[in-house]
């Protein structure tokens, strides 16, 4: 094993937030066979946080082996995180994902997702939550970030609360770097860009409940 990526100092605060887990979270990691430079750190971190509570649970999985899984989650990039709630034997897919490492600031998002999904409410304002009961549309928002935007976890966590509030909508930190491909293709220039539906809507900056909100309903509207 290789040493740490968390040192003790942090390790404890970790701990100490750990405390007000309320139920158990099933944390999904995706890995590749392939040429894929952040997956050993990424399980690694995973371990090492999973570690921290009894209430949280790893399964691994490859990405080209786990074809199955991976379709189910619908995760088609490693890293892949998915972190979703665990009840007894079943696990309840919130459609909290990660692409990427969750390093830097970033980590604050995971630390904070897994937070949520084990208090199984996703904390957002009530108008938000009976503006989110009346999709009828698949929503899919990926957040592009990188480690050392301190802005980022904010639309990220945002974008995830979100996806817990509602059973149609899916949201993904994507780690700009290691996704450049992507990154291009949506055109981020800046971070954290958060692209919904593939284009259908961008958001640029971390942005306050009600926009992200607007910008939601405002691409359920392209389908119609």
């Amino acid at each position: 094993m290789a040493e740490n990526l968390l040192d003790e100092n942090i390790r404890n605060q970790v701990r100490e937030v750990f405390q007000d887990l309320k139920a158990d979270v099933e944390v999904l990691y995706f890995g590749s066979n392939g040429d894929c430079q952040t997956c050993a750190d990424t399980h690694q971190l995973l371990q090492e946080v999973t570690s921290l509570s009894d209430k949280l649970n790893l399964s691994v999985y490859e990405l080209d082996r786990d074809t199955e899984i991976a379709k189910k989650y619908h995760v088609d990039k490693a890293p892949g995180i998915v972190i979703a709630a665990k009840d007894g034997d079943s696990v309840i897919d919130y459609g909290v994902r990660y692409a990427g490492i969750p390093a830097g600031h970033e980590f604050s998002s995971l630390i904070h997702d897994l937070l949520l999904v084990s208090g199984r409410d996703s904390g957002l304002s009530p108008a938000t939550r009976k503006a989110l009961k009346g999709i009828s549309s698949k929503i899919f928002m990926q957040v592009f970030v990188t480690p050392t935007c301190p802005y980022c976890p904010r639309a990220v966590v945002l974008a995830h609360q979100m996806a817990i509030e509602s059973p149609l909508i899916e949201a993904e930190m994507v780690e700009a770097i290691e996704f450049p491909e992507l990154s291009d293709r949506f055109g981020v220039s800046g971070v954290p860009q958060t692209t919904i539906n593939e284009g259908a809507g961008t958001v640029i900056g971390a942005v306050p409940e009600a926009h992200l909100l607007a910008e939601i309903l405002n691409a359920t509207n392209h389908h119609h």
